[in-house]
């Protein structure tokens, strides 16, 4: 591999020209995601962009928001694209930093086909109420297949590291959920598993279900869960390498108090924003790419 002008030993062996575009896609999403990572070593926090701009561009074609004309077939062409990066075969910026970031930090093509998969749960028909198992599935595929590529990139590869990920990307996408039932409702979603919708006579009409009375029993029931996978992450995160795990520590501080906000304000009034204090709103590092 030839590059014309290559990054500062400090950071990835990359071209600075391709460096600089994926940290465009970075920073043209208007995420915070790109300040947060700033607390990496140049060359991690290079593959976490890569990761990040990988998830972004995936994401955008299961919201309608890349401009493709059939996005499960958009989605099919990056499961190829994947298996052509682990032969080495680039088409552009991003696939010769992902290439590289594959290599120095072993990550494994089937954290990269779940993110699609999960992606692809959100193609077509909108997700309204389903059962408990496909929540967990998506969980797995859309958060916590993000964490097990992410914490390779931060320094720790071990079982324990796989169950930070495990543990706190459920734990963020729960919240995401529990967050934006509303907005999820206009566009036809409803994340909430119908077994507990059943459970407490909430309709699984996504508007229907927002002012029902049986949704703050629902909800409530998945905030004990979200904060059951907060305490396991954190119990993991200590079994790990301490300075590998900084990222994951900052994402559950950031994200904890949004939980805390959300019980506090509860689910009868679903469409008001709950008040998060103010030091903790600038800590949503990774909340673009988790749902």
């Amino acid at each position: 591999m030839v590059f014309s002008r290559v990054r500062a030993s400090s950071g990835l062996p990359c071209a600075q020209a391709d460096l600089d575009h994926v940290e465009r896609i970075v920073t043209a999403s208007g995420t915070s995601f790109a300040r947060g990572m700033r607390i990496l070593p140049a060359d991690r926090r290079q593959a976490m962009f890569a990761v990040y701009a990988f998830c972004r561009q995936v994401d955008d074609i299961a919201d309608g928001d890349a401009g493709v004309a059939d996005p499960m077939a958009a989605l099919k062409d990056w499961h190829q694209r994947i298996d052509r990066l682990y032969e080495g075969v680039a088409t552009d910026a991003l696939d010769r930093i992902l290439i590289v970031a594959i290599h120095r930090y072993q990550l494994q093509a089937k954290d990269f086909h779940d993110v699609i998969d999960g992606m692809a749960m959100d193609c077509g028909a909108p997700i309204v109420a389903p059962d408990e198992a496909t929540l967990d599935l998506y969980c797995d595929r859309v958060a916590s297949a993000v964490g097990r590529l992410s914490v390779c990139v931060f320094g720790d590869s071990s079982d324990n590291a796989r169950r930070v990920a495990y543990h706190l990307g459920r734990a963020l996408q729960l919240t995401n959920i529990l967050r934006d039932i509303a907005e999820d409702a206009d566009r036809g979603r409803l994340y909430l598993p119908s077994e507990l919708l059943t459970r407490f006579d909430v309709p699984k009409d996504p508007h229907e279900a927002l002012y029902a009375h049986g949704l703050d029993h629902v909800a409530r029931i998945l905030a004990e869960r979200a904060k059951d996978h907060f305490r396991a992450a954190k119990a993991a995160m200590q079994m790990c390498d301490s300075r590998a795990m900084r990222p994951a520590r900052m994402m559950a501080a950031s994200y904890s108090p949004i939980l805390s906000a959300l019980e506090k304000r509860g689910w009868k009034t679903p469409d008001i924003a709950p008040k998060v204090s103010k030091p903790w709103r600038k800590l949503r590092t990774l909340a673009a790419y988790v749902k």
